[in-house]
């Protein structure tokens, strides 16, 4: 029977490691737990943000339009005369073309009273004309304050949307009316349940207004205050549903805003991860509910982890005190076993007499001593006959015994061998020398493969007083394994053969698709250059008519918003020419002190403009670059600087020598960069959020370029930032043999917007232009801008329209060519309008393609070529320039 004494030890042993393995999983499982939320935390707050940038961009492209609206002749003329139903119609017509144009819902027009005067729903029965809007808070900010938004369920429509209104003023600044424009906002939430994810979008009185999940709209995520229920009812802002509220349990905080809830109304069975972003230009939160199962599934496999470590360690704990145990009874096994020796040694010393004389017996029978050996051995006399021999040798050739006696030739049993065809196809010469490698006494070695497929190792060896012995392994297992080895490296090396070729077809379609890629990338980027090229000239012309601040701020902000969206285009073909090596590279030598000129010429002014000192230290350096590349690489670099500066702040742009280079550096007092943001500002559409121009930044692809184009030229660019201090964005560049260079002639100044002195010595007044462009809208634009230097602008839209018209017209001044023509291309135009008008006149070639060939081309046929979007001051210059020429 166990004593209880062993029963409670043993109770103990088992108990403590159980629950070691329980606290630990209870702590590991804890620690996991919190870190997986984490990262989910983060992940959600990453993925928030990109959603909150799409609905930013999403009402950005309309918020311009109601201040567009607002200077429109015909919308004035109808507040001035509200009663006029001519005026009205006229109104209405207006704002449906409006609305088809940009895609809105709806657009309407209210007067100072708040009531709908014209729509671009005036047609329908629901129409917005006639109803009052004057409790809508969105009209209401309006005419307080210039401008309002709201988002609500439409008065008529019963269609949710934001409203976005801007007042209308008259000629004594007064406010007469406004004109609303109604964005849906249905279209954002069609991607927000792509991850099984959660996200709603909440006002500020905390209703979810939008979200992919029916049963959670129009809920009230808090209880409202008498206040808020009050302005809901009287805006009518959810007017026809029901608010009902959300209830949920706090579980835990996470960090960073996010938190642990148990969701009750409606239910769900998941615990999940809330994590929240405010809008503050809207007032809106945006709202993320992710399942927190994965890091509930981490936890526990961590538990489990933890559980299995804590099991091994005391394994190994137990294994180790055995081990001593163990190697305490040897040490005692061992004393007692020398006790034992040294009782006994007297009776051993006793015995030996008769020890020695039976090993003088032992020795007399000398076979016996081959009986340990694991191969079959043979020993002949220098008279070549068998004097010993094992068991094995035996067994291995299956000799009968009669066979096998001492002093029988070893002949004899060559020739047995030979009868029964194990010496191969040639007994003979086989038995002869093998007979001739006995008498000679040589060392041999040599395998031979039975019929059976056993396969037998011969060794043979001298020995000192004459004769030979000989060894028989069977290496049957061994041959096999080295058969199997060599099957298996075989089967490897069609294998990886295999994976290679899979390997160089993937990398081969890899390389289509990127190709493929690549080409997407600038025909999408073409095609979006082509309204953006129409709308700078339309633009241009819009400054001429516009005389008063208000008007004139507005047409500054939307070059703005255009240059924004042409930089980023031609960033996209940056990389885009990048990635497909289609960007040449034209390396020479290049006087710093010209680099440096042309970027001062380029922000001084726009860094005045914003508060800012720039400092440009002169160089007499000649370095090896190539110059278009290499502006745009310090370029970048100080447009970051005057993004991330504050007002009053400097940017000092000079260049340090070094050993065998010059390191361009840019220099800023903005507000630094992290250590952990200074490789990651270099990636694709990386931004930071500490500028001052934040709100008009772009889509962080210039540090990206930045990096490629250094690359393809074989520079290096570094970064070094002070928190709180500033930067400096250095690229090192070659020494380059001094080399003599033109001095460039200064360029005719032009107005940034393209207008110079209008006037009858003007080289553009009366002279014809035509203009061939497949695309509308810049055509239109063309002529517009064009007309309004006085020129006379003729258009054609194919090329066939323009081989008619020339046909029956004479050659003009100047003639505008696009490069695509639907089916045709500008150069083949060009030969048959030749052909007809037997020379041609200077040609200007227009295109959005990304290929840089173009330019050579045109330079061939002595033509001049513009990128689209076209600058109207780059176009006015070049044009004054060759009309002036008398060409």
């Amino acid at each position: 029977m166990i004593p209880r004494r062993r029963q409670l030890q043993t109770a103990l042993w088992i108990v403590l490691p159980l629950a070691g393995a329980l606290l630990t999983m209870l702590i590991v499982g804890r620690i996991a737990y919190s870190q997986a939320l984490q990262r989910q935390a983060g992940e959600a707050s990453v993925l928030l943000a990109q959603r909150a940038q799409v609905i930013e961009q999403h009402i950005d492209r309309y918020r311009i339009m109601p201040a567009v609206l607002s200077l429109d002749p015909q919308l004035r003329a109808t507040l001035a005369n509200p009663a006029d139903r001519v005026q009205r119609q006229r109104a209405n017509e207006r704002l449906v073309q409006l609305n088809f144009a940009n895609r809105t819902s709806t657009l309407t027009l209210i007067d100072g009273n708040g009531i709908g005067l014209a729509a671009s729903n005036w047609d329908l029965p629901n129409s917005n004309v006639g109803h009052s809007y004057a409790f809508r808070p969105y009209f209401q900010k309006a005419m307080a304050e210039g401008s309002g938004e709201f988002y609500a369920i439409g008065v008529t429509t019963h269609v949710p949307g934001h409203f976005i209104a801007r007042a209308i003023h008259d000629e004594r600044g007064g406010a007469v009316g406004a004109v609303a424009v109604k964005v849906e906002l249905e279209d954002i939430r069609s991607d927000w349940s792509e991850r099984g994810d959660l996200v709603l979008l909440s006002d500020a009185n905390g209703v979810v207004f939008l979200t992919a999940q029916p049963q959670w709209r129009y809920r009230m995520l808090r209880t409202p205050t008498p206040a808020q229920s009050s302005e809901l009812q009287r805006t009518r802002q959810y007017q026809g549903q029901k608010l009902r509220p959300a209830s949920f349990r706090l579980e835990r905080e996470v960090g960073d805003g996010a938190r642990v809830v148990r969701l009750r109304e409606p239910g769900m069975r998941e615990p999940m991860l809330w994590q929240s972003l405010h809008l503050q230009r809207e007032d809106w939160t945006l709202h993320l509910l992710r399942d927190t199962t994965p890091s509930i599934r981490i936890a526990w496999i961590a538990r489990a982890v933890a559980a299995g470590a804590w099991l091994l360690l005391v394994s190994v704990a137990l294994l180790l005190m055995q081990r001593n145990r163990i190697a305490s009874l040897r040490l005692r096994s061992r004393q007692e076993l020398e006790r034992m020796v040294e009782h006994h040694a007297e009776a051993l010393r006793n015995a030996q007499d008769g020890v020695v004389h039976a090993a003088r017996q032992a020795s007399l029978g000398k076979g016996q001593s081959l009986e340990h050996l694991p191969q079959g051995v043979s020993v002949v006399d220098a008279q070549l006959r068998l004097v010993a021999w094992n068991q094995r040798y035996a067994e291995l050739f299956r000799y009968p015994p009669e066979l096998l006696q001492v002093g029988r030739p070893i002949e004899d049993l060559i020739r047995y061998n030979a009868r029964r065809g194990l010496l191969g196809a040639d007994p003979e010469d086989a038995i002869r020398r093998r007979l001739d490698h006995l008498q000679r006494g040589q060392p041999y070695l040599h395998e031979r493969e039975r019929p059976d497929g056993t396969v037998i190792e011969i060794r043979g060896n001298p020995m000192p007083d004459g004769g030979f012995v000989t060894s028989y392994a069977d290496i049957t297992a061994y041959k096999q394994a080295a058969r199997d080895l060599r099957t298996l490296a075989d089967s490897l090396e069609r294998g990886i053969e295999q994976r290679t070729r899979d390997l160089q077809s993937a990398m081969g379609e890899a390389e289509r698709a990127n190709r493929s890629k690549t080409r997407f990338v600038a025909a999408a980027v073409h095609d979006l250059l082509q309204p953006l090229n129409a709308a700078r000239m339309y633009l241009s012309s819009l400054r001429r008519r516009v005389s008063d601040g208000e008007g004139r701020e507005l047409s500054d902000h939307i070059e703005a918003a255009l240059a924004a969206q042409d930089d980023i285009l031609s960033s996209l073909l940056d990389i885009s020419r990048l990635e497909s090596g289609a960007l040449e590279v034209r390396r020479a030598a290049l006087p710093l002190s010209r680099l440096f000129a042309s970027i001062d010429s380029q922000f001084r002014i726009l860094a005045e403009s914003r508060g800012l000192r720039l400092h440009c230290i002169a160089s007499s350096a000649v370095i090896d670059s190539d110059e278009v590349l290499l502006r745009r690489i310090v370029q970048n670099f100080v447009s970051n600087a005057m993004q991330f500066t504050p007002r009053d702040g400097r940017i000092v742009i000079g260049a340090r020598r070094l050993h065998d280079s010059m390191r361009i550096e840019v220099w800023d007092t903005g507000p630094g960069i992290a250590a952990n943001k200074r490789e990651l500002i270099f990636e694709e559409f990386q931004r930071l959020d500490t500028g001052v121009e934040a709100p008009q930044r772009g889509a962080g692809l210039g540090l990206a370029i930045v990096r490629r184009v250094a690359l393809l030229l074989g520079h290096r660019v570094h970064v070094r930032s002070w928190p709180g201090h500033g930067s400096v964005f250095s690229v090192e560049v070659p020494y380059a043999q001094a080399a003599s260079y033109a001095p460039e002639t200064a360029a005719p100044l032009v107005a940034a917007d393209g207008h110079a002195a209008q006037g009858q010595d003007s080289p553009l007044h009366g002279r014809r232009v035509w203009v061939i462009d497949d695309d509308l809208h810049s055509r239109q634009a063309a002529q517009r801008l064009l007309g309004d230097w006085g020129c006379a602008v003729e258009t054609a839209g194919t090329a066939a329209e323009a081989l008619t018209k020339a046909s029956a017209a004479t050659m003009p001044d100047l003639l505008l060519l696009d490069y695509r023509l639907g089916e045709s291309t500008g150069f083949e135009l060009g030969t048959q309008l030749e052909a007809k008008w037997k020379r041609m006149p200077p040609v200007v070639l227009m295109s959005a393609d990304a290929d840089p060939s173009l330019r050579t081309r045109a330079a061939e046929r002595d033509w001049s070529f513009l990128p689209k979007p076209l600058r109207p001051a780059a176009l006015r210059a070049l044009a004054t320039r060759l009309l002036g020429m008398g060409l």
